[in-house]
Protein backbone atom coordinates (compact mmCIF):
# COMPACT_ATOMS: atom_id res chain seq x y z
CA UNK A 1 0.00 0.00 0.00
CA UNK A 2 1.52 3.17 -1.21
CA UNK A 3 0.43 6.08 1.33
CA UNK A 4 0.82 10.11 1.44
CA UNK A 5 3.81 11.39 3.97
CA UNK A 6 2.59 11.92 7.61
CA UNK A 7 3.62 13.75 10.67
CA UNK A 8 3.56 10.81 12.64
CA UNK A 9 6.51 9.89 10.41
CA UNK A 10 8.72 13.11 10.44
CA UNK A 11 12.06 13.46 11.00
CA UNK A 12 14.48 16.52 11.32
CA UNK A 13 17.74 15.70 9.80
CA UNK A 14 21.06 17.95 10.68
CA UNK A 15 22.92 18.24 7.46
CA UNK A 16 26.22 19.56 7.12
CA UNK A 17 26.85 21.34 3.51
CA UNK A 18 29.27 22.53 1.50
CA UNK A 19 28.34 26.30 1.16
CA UNK A 20 28.01 26.32 -2.97
CA UNK A 21 25.13 27.43 -4.80
CA UNK A 22 22.63 24.52 -5.94
CA UNK A 23 23.30 22.61 -2.59
CA UNK A 24 19.80 23.02 -1.39
CA UNK A 25 18.72 22.46 -4.33
CA UNK A 26 20.02 18.84 -4.91
CA UNK A 27 18.69 17.93 -1.24
CA UNK A 28 15.29 19.12 -2.26
CA UNK A 29 15.34 17.21 -5.26
CA UNK A 30 16.59 14.21 -4.00
CA UNK A 31 14.10 14.24 -0.74
CA UNK A 32 10.92 14.65 -3.53
CA UNK A 33 12.44 12.12 -6.02
CA UNK A 34 12.39 9.12 -3.05
CA UNK A 35 8.53 10.48 -2.14
CA UNK A 36 9.20 13.16 1.44
CA UNK A 37 7.64 16.27 1.99
CA UNK A 38 10.21 18.40 3.20
CA UNK A 39 8.02 20.69 6.19
CA UNK A 40 10.38 23.22 7.25
CA UNK A 41 14.34 24.43 6.67
CA UNK A 42 15.85 26.00 9.25
CA UNK A 43 19.89 27.44 9.19
CA UNK A 44 21.37 26.34 13.00
CA UNK A 45 24.89 28.04 11.87
CA UNK A 46 27.18 28.92 9.27
CA UNK A 47 30.72 28.35 9.05
CA UNK A 48 33.90 29.42 6.44
CA UNK A 49 32.91 27.32 3.53
CA UNK A 50 29.53 25.40 5.48
CA UNK A 51 26.41 26.13 6.74
CA UNK A 52 24.45 23.64 8.22
CA UNK A 53 20.63 23.19 8.36
CA UNK A 54 17.94 21.20 9.64
CA UNK A 55 15.51 19.61 7.48
CA UNK A 56 12.00 18.75 8.94
CA UNK A 57 10.87 15.98 6.30
CA UNK A 58 7.44 13.55 6.54
CA UNK A 59 8.03 10.21 5.47
CA UNK A 60 5.38 7.36 5.24
CA UNK A 61 6.72 5.03 7.19
CA UNK A 62 9.85 4.05 9.25
CA UNK A 63 11.73 2.41 6.05
CA UNK A 64 10.42 5.53 4.04
CA UNK A 65 12.45 7.49 6.67
CA UNK A 66 15.45 5.17 6.16
CA UNK A 67 15.29 5.80 2.59
CA UNK A 68 15.16 9.06 2.98
CA UNK A 69 17.74 9.65 5.09
CA UNK A 70 20.17 7.21 2.56
CA UNK A 71 19.03 9.36 -0.37
CA UNK A 72 20.54 12.55 1.51
CA UNK A 73 24.25 11.10 2.45
CA UNK A 74 24.38 10.05 -1.09
CA UNK A 75 24.87 13.50 -2.05
CA UNK A 76 28.48 14.68 -3.12
CA UNK A 77 29.42 17.72 0.33
CA UNK A 78 26.74 16.74 2.30
CA UNK A 79 27.46 15.40 5.50
CA UNK A 80 24.17 13.98 8.17
CA UNK A 81 25.43 15.10 11.41
CA UNK A 82 22.61 13.32 13.20
CA UNK A 83 18.68 12.69 12.74
CA UNK A 84 16.07 13.59 14.91
CA UNK A 85 12.41 11.42 15.11
CA UNK A 86 10.22 13.88 16.38
CA UNK A 87 7.49 11.65 17.31
CA UNK A 88 9.88 10.13 19.90
CA UNK A 89 11.32 13.28 20.99
CA UNK A 90 7.54 14.04 22.06
CA UNK A 91 7.28 11.10 24.35
CA UNK A 92 10.29 11.93 25.94
CA UNK A 93 10.01 11.41 29.94
CA UNK A 94 6.33 11.08 28.95
CA UNK A 95 3.44 13.65 27.32
CA UNK A 96 1.54 14.39 30.96
CA UNK A 97 2.01 15.42 34.44
CA UNK A 98 0.13 16.43 37.28
CA UNK A 99 -0.15 20.33 38.49
CA UNK A 100 -1.95 21.57 41.92
CA UNK A 101 -4.76 23.81 41.69
CA UNK A 102 -4.66 25.62 44.93
CA UNK A 103 -1.09 26.52 46.01
CA UNK A 104 0.66 25.62 49.03
CA UNK A 105 3.15 28.38 49.98
CA UNK A 106 2.82 28.46 53.70
CA UNK A 107 1.27 26.86 56.76
CA UNK A 108 -2.05 28.33 56.58
CA UNK A 109 -2.36 26.64 53.36
CA UNK A 110 -0.94 23.54 54.55
CA UNK A 111 -3.41 23.26 57.72
CA UNK A 112 -6.35 23.65 55.10
CA UNK A 113 -5.39 21.36 51.93
CA UNK A 114 -3.34 18.33 54.41
CA UNK A 115 -3.70 18.14 57.91
CA UNK A 116 -5.70 18.74 60.75
CA UNK A 117 -7.97 20.67 58.12
CA UNK A 118 -8.42 17.82 55.64
CA UNK A 119 -10.23 15.64 58.44
CA UNK A 120 -13.20 17.87 58.47
CA UNK A 121 -13.24 16.82 54.52
CA UNK A 122 -13.49 12.95 55.52
CA UNK A 123 -15.76 13.13 58.07
CA UNK A 124 -18.29 14.94 55.96
CA UNK A 125 -17.72 12.68 53.09
CA UNK A 126 -17.85 9.52 55.54
CA UNK A 127 -21.31 10.77 55.83
CA UNK A 128 -22.40 11.59 53.18
CA UNK A 129 -20.40 9.40 50.40
CA UNK A 130 -22.15 12.11 47.60
CA UNK A 131 -20.12 14.72 48.91
CA UNK A 132 -16.80 13.02 46.78
CA UNK A 133 -18.27 14.41 44.01
CA UNK A 134 -18.21 18.17 45.50
CA UNK A 135 -14.89 17.50 47.11
CA UNK A 136 -12.29 15.77 45.42
CA UNK A 137 -11.11 15.07 41.64
CA UNK A 138 -13.98 12.10 41.16
CA UNK A 139 -16.40 15.17 39.69
CA UNK A 140 -14.01 15.63 36.87
CA UNK A 141 -11.46 12.51 36.64
CA UNK A 142 -11.78 9.54 34.10
CA UNK A 143 -9.97 6.03 35.04
CA UNK A 144 -8.19 4.90 31.03
CA UNK A 145 -7.93 1.50 31.88
CA UNK A 146 -6.34 -1.33 29.67
CA UNK A 147 -4.45 -4.38 29.97
CA UNK A 148 -2.62 -3.68 26.84
CA UNK A 149 -3.65 -6.69 24.96
CA UNK A 150 -5.32 -5.01 21.86
CA UNK A 151 -3.26 -1.86 21.19
CA UNK A 152 -4.41 0.10 17.64
CA UNK A 153 -3.12 -1.91 15.12
CA UNK A 154 -0.07 -2.98 17.20
CA UNK A 155 -1.80 -6.09 18.86
CA UNK A 156 -1.06 -7.50 22.19
CA UNK A 157 1.84 -6.01 23.28
CA UNK A 158 1.51 -5.48 27.14
CA UNK A 159 1.13 -2.65 29.38
CA UNK A 160 4.04 -0.76 29.74
CA UNK A 161 4.05 -0.14 25.83
CA UNK A 162 0.34 0.15 25.51
CA UNK A 163 1.11 3.59 28.61
CA UNK A 164 2.34 6.16 25.80
CA UNK A 165 -1.38 5.61 23.81
CA UNK A 166 -3.18 5.80 27.17
CA UNK A 167 -1.17 8.99 27.80
CA UNK A 168 -1.96 10.32 24.49
CA UNK A 169 -5.45 9.91 25.10
CA UNK A 170 -5.41 11.34 29.10
CA UNK A 171 -3.50 14.63 26.87
CA UNK A 172 -7.13 14.76 24.81
CA UNK A 173 -9.33 14.23 27.64
CA UNK A 174 -7.85 17.46 29.01
CA UNK A 175 -7.26 19.51 25.70
CA UNK A 176 -10.38 19.00 24.54
CA UNK A 177 -13.21 18.67 27.09
CA UNK A 178 -10.85 19.95 30.46
CA UNK A 179 -11.26 16.63 32.57
CA UNK A 180 -8.14 14.47 34.13
CA UNK A 181 -7.95 11.34 32.79
CA UNK A 182 -5.18 8.84 34.26
CA UNK A 183 -3.89 6.10 32.41
CA UNK A 184 -4.14 2.89 34.39
CA UNK A 185 -1.78 -0.04 32.70
CA UNK A 186 -2.47 -3.49 34.38
CA UNK A 187 -0.69 -6.02 34.30
CA UNK A 188 -2.96 -8.91 34.14
CA UNK A 189 -5.17 -10.05 30.96
CA UNK A 190 -6.87 -12.11 33.43
CA UNK A 191 -11.33 -11.12 32.94
CA UNK A 192 -11.80 -11.66 37.23
CA UNK A 193 -8.65 -9.76 38.29
CA UNK A 194 -9.15 -6.44 35.32
CA UNK A 195 -12.96 -6.83 37.01
CA UNK A 196 -12.14 -6.73 40.68
CA UNK A 197 -9.36 -4.25 39.94
CA UNK A 198 -11.62 -1.22 38.11
CA UNK A 199 -14.26 -2.03 41.42
CA UNK A 200 -11.50 -1.28 43.62
CA UNK A 201 -10.21 1.69 41.72
CA UNK A 202 -13.49 3.14 41.12
CA UNK A 203 -14.05 5.00 44.51
CA UNK A 204 -11.72 7.71 42.80
CA UNK A 205 -13.03 8.46 39.39
CA UNK A 206 -16.23 9.49 37.94
CA UNK A 207 -15.92 7.28 34.70
CA UNK A 208 -14.40 4.42 33.26
CA UNK A 209 -12.82 4.09 29.63
CA UNK A 210 -11.98 0.48 29.01
CA UNK A 211 -9.47 0.98 26.50
CA UNK A 212 -7.57 -1.91 24.03
CA UNK A 213 -8.68 -4.68 25.50
CA UNK A 214 -8.72 -7.96 23.10
CA UNK A 215 -12.48 -9.56 22.18
CA UNK A 216 -14.14 -11.26 23.28
CA UNK A 217 -12.83 -10.69 27.02
CA UNK A 218 -13.86 -6.75 26.57
CA UNK A 219 -17.78 -7.64 26.68
CA UNK A 220 -17.88 -9.18 29.15
CA UNK A 221 -15.44 -6.92 31.35
CA UNK A 222 -17.71 -4.31 30.08
CA UNK A 223 -20.85 -6.30 30.99
CA UNK A 224 -19.78 -6.58 34.33
CA UNK A 225 -18.22 -3.54 35.45
CA UNK A 226 -21.87 -1.78 33.98
CA UNK A 227 -23.73 -4.22 36.65
CA UNK A 228 -20.93 -3.85 39.58
CA UNK A 229 -20.12 -0.45 39.77
CA UNK A 230 -22.28 2.79 40.22
CA UNK A 231 -20.32 5.08 37.75
CA UNK A 232 -20.29 4.88 33.35
CA UNK A 233 -18.35 2.08 31.93
CA UNK A 234 -17.19 3.10 28.40
CA UNK A 235 -15.24 0.36 26.06
CA UNK A 236 -14.10 3.49 23.53
CA UNK A 237 -12.91 0.66 20.66
CA UNK A 238 -16.46 -0.55 20.86
CA UNK A 239 -18.98 2.43 21.62
CA UNK A 240 -16.91 4.73 20.54
CA UNK A 241 -16.25 4.09 16.97
CA UNK A 242 -19.87 3.08 16.45
CA UNK A 243 -21.01 6.20 17.54
CA UNK A 244 -18.64 8.10 15.68
CA UNK A 245 -19.18 5.27 12.40
CA UNK A 246 -23.27 5.65 12.95
CA UNK A 247 -22.42 10.18 12.78
CA UNK A 248 -20.30 9.48 9.84
CA UNK A 249 -23.19 7.40 8.01
CA UNK A 250 -26.22 9.52 9.40
CA UNK A 251 -24.35 12.54 7.01
CA UNK A 252 -23.21 10.35 4.21
CA UNK A 253 -26.33 8.98 3.84
CA UNK A 254 -27.90 12.77 3.46
CA UNK A 255 -24.91 13.48 0.74
CA UNK A 256 -25.75 10.58 -0.93
CA UNK A 257 -29.39 11.14 -1.11
CA UNK A 258 -30.32 7.54 0.45
CA UNK A 259 -32.40 6.84 3.58
CA UNK A 260 -30.07 5.39 6.17
CA UNK A 261 -32.73 2.70 7.31
CA UNK A 262 -32.34 0.83 3.42
CA UNK A 263 -28.43 1.06 2.89
CA UNK A 264 -27.20 -2.91 2.44
CA UNK A 265 -24.11 -2.80 4.74
CA UNK A 266 -21.33 -4.93 4.94
CA UNK A 267 -18.57 -4.72 8.63
CA UNK A 268 -15.63 -6.26 8.01
CA UNK A 269 -14.15 -6.84 11.88
CA UNK A 270 -16.45 -9.24 14.08
CA UNK A 271 -14.10 -7.48 17.42
CA UNK A 272 -15.45 -4.93 19.48
CA UNK A 273 -15.46 -2.09 17.24
CA UNK A 274 -17.21 -4.60 14.49
CA UNK A 275 -19.89 -5.56 17.04
CA UNK A 276 -20.59 -2.20 18.47
CA UNK A 277 -20.84 -0.83 14.91
CA UNK A 278 -23.30 -3.53 13.84
CA UNK A 279 -25.54 -3.16 16.96
CA UNK A 280 -25.76 1.11 16.45
CA UNK A 281 -26.63 0.33 13.02
CA UNK A 282 -29.58 -1.75 13.98
CA UNK A 283 -30.88 0.99 16.23
CA UNK A 284 -31.19 3.08 14.02
CA UNK A 285 -33.24 0.28 11.70
CA UNK A 286 -30.35 -0.98 9.69
CA UNK A 287 -31.91 -4.16 8.80
CA UNK A 288 -29.59 -5.83 5.98
CA UNK A 289 -26.13 -6.30 7.49
CA UNK A 290 -23.53 -8.45 6.55
CA UNK A 291 -20.71 -9.29 9.19
CA UNK A 292 -17.19 -10.91 7.96
CA UNK A 293 -14.30 -11.98 9.83
CA UNK A 294 -11.06 -13.66 8.99
CA UNK A 295 -12.64 -16.79 8.06
CA UNK A 296 -15.24 -15.08 5.93
CA UNK A 297 -19.09 -14.18 6.27
CA UNK A 298 -20.66 -15.13 9.74
CA UNK A 299 -24.14 -16.56 9.01
CA UNK A 300 -26.96 -18.84 10.84
CA UNK A 301 -25.51 -22.23 11.46
CA UNK A 302 -21.43 -21.33 10.81
CA UNK A 303 -19.77 -24.08 12.81
CA UNK A 304 -16.20 -23.03 12.77
CA UNK A 305 -14.23 -20.07 14.23
CA UNK A 306 -17.28 -19.04 16.50
CA UNK A 307 -17.95 -17.53 19.67
CA UNK A 308 -20.49 -16.17 21.81
CA UNK A 309 -20.45 -12.61 20.38
CA UNK A 310 -20.31 -14.31 16.70
CA UNK A 311 -22.78 -16.66 17.40
CA UNK A 312 -24.97 -13.29 18.37
CA UNK A 313 -24.00 -11.53 15.03
CA UNK A 314 -24.82 -14.95 13.02
CA UNK A 315 -28.35 -14.84 14.58
CA UNK A 316 -28.84 -11.80 14.18
CA UNK A 317 -27.51 -10.17 10.87
CA UNK A 318 -27.14 -11.15 7.16
CA UNK A 319 -30.77 -12.00 6.33
CA UNK A 320 -30.58 -12.99 2.95
CA UNK A 321 -27.39 -15.55 4.29
CA UNK A 322 -24.78 -14.68 2.01
CA UNK A 323 -21.77 -16.88 2.55
CA UNK A 324 -18.22 -16.96 1.17
CA UNK A 325 -15.75 -14.25 1.49
CA UNK A 326 -15.62 -10.54 2.12
CA UNK A 327 -15.93 -9.97 -1.72
CA UNK A 328 -19.04 -12.55 -1.96
CA UNK A 329 -20.54 -9.97 0.87
CA UNK A 330 -19.25 -6.83 -1.17
CA UNK A 331 -21.19 -7.62 -4.22
CA UNK A 332 -24.21 -4.98 -4.35
CA UNK A 333 -23.21 -3.65 -1.27
CA UNK A 334 -23.91 0.03 -0.49
CA UNK A 335 -21.70 1.00 2.70
CA UNK A 336 -18.33 -1.01 3.56
CA UNK A 337 -17.01 -0.51 7.13
CA UNK A 338 -14.02 -2.09 7.71
CA UNK A 339 -12.57 -2.35 11.33
CA UNK A 340 -10.22 -4.54 11.02
CA UNK A 341 -6.55 -5.21 8.62
CA UNK A 342 -5.05 -3.20 6.19
CA UNK A 343 -5.51 -4.00 2.63
CA UNK A 344 -8.09 -6.70 2.72
CA UNK A 345 -10.28 -5.49 -0.24
CA UNK A 346 -9.47 -4.30 -3.73
CA UNK A 347 -10.56 -1.90 -6.61
CA UNK A 348 -12.17 -4.44 -8.05
CA UNK A 349 -14.66 -5.38 -4.99
CA UNK A 350 -15.53 -1.53 -4.99
CA UNK A 351 -16.30 -1.94 -8.47
CA UNK A 352 -19.16 -5.21 -7.47
CA UNK A 353 -20.48 -3.06 -5.02
CA UNK A 354 -24.13 -0.55 -5.70
CA UNK A 355 -23.41 2.78 -7.45
CA UNK A 356 -22.41 5.40 -5.28
CA UNK A 357 -20.81 3.33 -2.75
CA UNK A 358 -20.38 4.72 0.42
CA UNK A 359 -16.88 3.21 2.00
CA UNK A 360 -15.49 3.57 5.72
CA UNK A 361 -11.94 2.06 5.44
CA UNK A 362 -10.94 2.89 9.33
CA UNK A 363 -7.83 0.29 10.22
CA UNK A 364 -5.10 2.17 10.84
CA UNK A 365 -2.79 2.89 10.44
CA UNK A 366 -3.12 1.85 7.04
CA UNK A 367 -6.72 1.13 6.19
CA UNK A 368 -8.39 -1.75 4.41
CA UNK A 369 -7.77 -0.52 0.27
CA UNK A 370 -5.37 2.48 -0.21
CA UNK A 371 -7.60 5.60 -0.53
CA UNK A 372 -5.64 6.29 -3.76
CA UNK A 373 -7.17 2.86 -5.14
CA UNK A 374 -10.64 3.63 -4.12
CA UNK A 375 -11.02 6.82 -4.92
CA UNK A 376 -12.12 6.89 -8.48
CA UNK A 377 -15.12 4.27 -7.69
CA UNK A 378 -16.18 5.64 -4.68
CA UNK A 379 -19.27 8.25 -3.52
CA UNK A 380 -17.80 9.21 -0.42
CA UNK A 381 -14.58 8.06 1.04
CA UNK A 382 -13.15 8.38 4.86
CA UNK A 383 -10.74 6.82 6.58
CA UNK A 384 -9.04 6.85 10.36
CA UNK A 385 -6.26 9.06 8.84
CA UNK A 386 -5.92 12.47 9.57
CA UNK A 387 -3.84 13.10 6.13
CA UNK A 388 -7.14 12.46 4.16
CA UNK A 389 -10.89 13.94 4.13
CA UNK A 390 -13.40 12.46 6.29
CA UNK A 391 -11.32 11.39 9.22
CA UNK A 392 -13.99 9.12 11.45
CA UNK A 393 -11.85 9.17 14.78
CA UNK A 394 -12.98 8.24 18.60
CA UNK A 395 -12.11 11.65 19.70
CA UNK A 396 -14.84 12.98 18.47
CA UNK A 397 -17.24 11.27 20.88
CA UNK A 398 -15.19 10.72 23.94
CA UNK A 399 -14.25 13.83 25.19
CA UNK A 400 -17.67 15.24 24.98
CA UNK A 401 -19.47 12.16 25.94
CA UNK A 402 -17.56 11.65 29.21
CA UNK A 403 -18.11 15.67 29.90
CA UNK A 404 -21.54 15.06 29.55
CA UNK A 405 -21.77 11.85 31.92
CA UNK A 406 -19.46 13.57 34.21
CA UNK A 407 -22.08 16.93 34.17
CA UNK A 408 -25.01 14.83 34.55
CA UNK A 409 -23.26 12.32 36.93
CA UNK A 410 -24.27 9.66 35.11
CA UNK A 411 -24.54 6.21 36.44
CA UNK A 412 -24.36 4.49 33.66
CA UNK A 413 -24.32 4.61 29.24
CA UNK A 414 -27.50 3.25 27.47
CA UNK A 415 -28.25 3.07 24.08
CA UNK A 416 -30.07 6.50 24.45
CA UNK A 417 -26.56 8.47 25.28
CA UNK A 418 -24.83 6.96 22.60
CA UNK A 419 -27.36 7.56 19.67
CA UNK A 420 -27.67 11.22 21.09
CA UNK A 421 -24.11 11.66 20.94
CA UNK A 422 -23.60 9.76 17.40
CA UNK A 423 -26.32 12.71 16.26
CA UNK A 424 -25.15 15.52 18.01
CA UNK A 425 -21.48 14.05 16.07
CA UNK A 426 -23.35 14.78 12.87
CA UNK A 427 -25.27 17.81 13.28
CA UNK A 428 -22.17 20.09 13.91
CA UNK A 429 -21.78 19.72 10.38
CA UNK A 430 -23.76 22.59 9.12
CA UNK A 431 -26.45 21.30 6.30
CA UNK A 432 -25.39 23.80 3.49
CA UNK A 433 -21.36 22.80 4.18
CA UNK A 434 -22.12 18.67 3.84
CA UNK A 435 -19.82 17.06 0.90
CA UNK A 436 -18.63 14.06 -0.03
CA UNK A 437 -15.74 15.41 1.44
CA UNK A 438 -16.84 16.94 4.27
CA UNK A 439 -19.34 13.92 6.44
CA UNK A 440 -17.73 14.73 9.99
CA UNK A 441 -16.36 17.66 11.98
CA UNK A 442 -12.52 18.08 11.95
CA UNK A 443 -11.37 17.09 15.71
CA UNK A 444 -9.40 20.11 16.29
CA UNK A 445 -13.55 22.28 15.77
CA UNK A 446 -14.37 22.84 19.73
CA UNK A 447 -18.42 23.17 19.00
CA UNK A 448 -18.16 19.17 18.90
CA UNK A 449 -17.62 18.47 22.79
CA UNK A 450 -20.22 21.19 23.66
CA UNK A 451 -22.41 19.77 21.17
CA UNK A 452 -22.06 15.76 22.72
CA UNK A 453 -21.59 17.00 26.28
CA UNK A 454 -25.09 18.84 26.10
CA UNK A 455 -26.88 16.05 24.03
CA UNK A 456 -25.09 13.55 26.98
CA UNK A 457 -26.09 15.43 29.88
CA UNK A 458 -29.92 15.83 28.26
CA UNK A 459 -30.37 11.99 27.96
CA UNK A 460 -29.17 11.23 30.77
CA UNK A 461 -31.71 12.76 32.44
CA UNK A 462 -33.69 12.14 30.10
CA UNK A 463 -33.64 8.17 30.37
CA UNK A 464 -33.15 8.44 34.42
CA UNK A 465 -29.75 7.48 34.30
CA UNK A 466 -28.09 10.95 35.71
CA UNK A 467 -27.08 11.49 39.00
CA UNK A 468 -28.02 14.68 39.80
CA UNK A 469 -30.80 17.70 38.89
CA UNK A 470 -30.42 20.06 36.59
Amino acid sequence: MRTTPSPGYSITIRLEIINQVGMFGKIATAVGEIGGDIGAVDIVRAGKGFIIRDFTVNARDEMHEKDIIEAVKKIEGVRVIHVTDRTFLQHQGGKIEIHNKVPVKNRNDLSRVYTPGVARVCMAIYKDRGKAYRFTIKRNSVAIVTDGSAVLGLGNIGPEAALPVMEGKAMLFKEFANIDAFPICLSTQDTEAIITTVKHIAPVFGGINLEDISAPRCFEIEQRLKQEIDIPVFHDDQHGTAVVVLAALINAAKVAGRDIEGLRTVISGAGAAGTACCSILQEVGITDIIVCDREGVLFRGRGKHMNPVKDWISENTNPRMIKGGISDALIGADVFIGVSVPNLISADDIKQMAADPIVFALANPEPEIAPEDAYPYVRILATGRSDYPNQINNMLCFPGLFRGLLDSRAKSVNEEIKLSAARAISSVVDQKELSQDYIVPSIFDRKVVTAVASAVADAAHRTGVAGKER
